[in-house]
């Protein structure tokens, strides 16, 4: 019996030790040799953009007094996050375009996954927590600085992050309790789930189960908060006798509901469309909109139609150039 036991302790043993050693390939575009060097150069001008303006925002909310309201204290950490994502994936995708070894080892797969994971169901609840905000906004104003405090505000993120880290671990450990053999090819750029299950030569069911579940709940819930939040505001806006209340009502929240439509959007792409192997591409494009254009697009979206953001900006461009001078 106790032969028994060490020597099952042993095997994982040497199946953890196998996945530690355990290499990724990833393909990423390479099935377009002629096209690397275009997009290595959209990717990197991308990027660059996206990590100055969700910088510049931070930087902006932070020195502007005007700014200092709940809203934009979500904004600011839905801009941390987009960067941080933004930052997971796209420097390993540059890499992979310009040189021929692209591998990846099984801890640093992991840790992108468990990083961006978290970055993702982080993003998704900070939406919905802005969606909340909008609420209390429009259907509260009188008692919105009550309603809304900063402790609340900080208990609001701090759950989003943690939980946000809570699923990843997750999900994780049912990436860790799987074995790794064969080739360890991946059509893809990143190491997303599904990606990093298809290189496991074990049983991958329960995995893909917690998945689901974790994936499910997580836009279940976030949706529904959002779907809850916007009814009503468009429910107490219609009954507001005023004239302009629903346009001042779509001024304040239209911003939030196109991040809303293009964050969502991509994710129910991505996991209720594009499974087919026909449409693998269109996945890896999916992929880029969502890891590179969506942070990109954020900060604009916020910025475009706000006054005191674009004040901001105009006043520290202007002293960039006093300093020039």
């Amino acid at each position: 019996m106790n032969s028994r036991i060490s020597s099952n302790r042993s095997q994982m043993q040497h199946e953890g030790n196998q996945s530690t050693v355990f290499t990724f390939i990833f393909l990423g575009f390479s099935e377009y040799p002629k096209l690397q060097v275009p997009l290595f150069l959209i990717f990197l001008t991308i990027y660059t953009i996206s990590v100055l303006e969700n910088l510049g925002m931070i930087l902006i909310i932070r020195i502007n007094p005007k700014l200092h309201t709940p809203m934009y204290f979500f904004l600011s950490h839905l801009s941390f996050v987009d960067f941080c994502y933004t930052t997971t994936i796209t420097p390993k995708l540059l890499h992979f375009l310009v040189v021929e070894d692209r591998s990846m080892s099984f801890k640093g797969c992991i840790t992108q996954f468990f990083f961006g994971c978290t970055c993702v169901i982080t993003q998704t609840f900070i939406l919905a927590v802005m969606a909340y905000d909008r609420f209390v906004a429009v259907c509260n104003p009188l008692l919105y600085t009550v309603a809304m405090s900063r402790k609340l505000c900080a208990l609001l993120v701090a759950g989003s992050y943690i939980w946000g880290g809570i699923c990843s671990s997750t999900l994780t450990y049912f990436l860790l309790a799987l074995s790794y053999c064969g080739s360890g090819i991946i059509n893809h750029f990143c190491c997303e789930y599904s990606a990093i299950i298809s290189a496991s030569c074990s049983d991958s069911s329960l995995s893909q189960l917690a998945c689901l579940v974790i994936c499910m709940f997580n836009e279940i819930c976030s949706l529904l908060i959002i779907l809850t939040s916007y009814v009503v505001i468009v429910i107490t806006v219609i009954k507001i006798p005023a004239k302009g209340g629903l346009r001042k009502a779509f001024s304040t929240c239209g911003s939030h509901l196109a991040a809303i439509c293009f964050c969502h959007g991509v994710i129910l792409l991505l996991y209720c469309v594009l499974k087919s192997k026909s449409s693998l591409l269109l996945v890896k494009f999916a992929t880029v909109f969502y890891s590179m254009v969506i942070p990109m697009l954020n900060p604009l979206i916020y910025s475009l139609r706000n006054k005191d953001v674009k004040e901001t900006l105009s006043k520290l461009m202007h002293l960039k150039v006093l300093s020039h001078s």
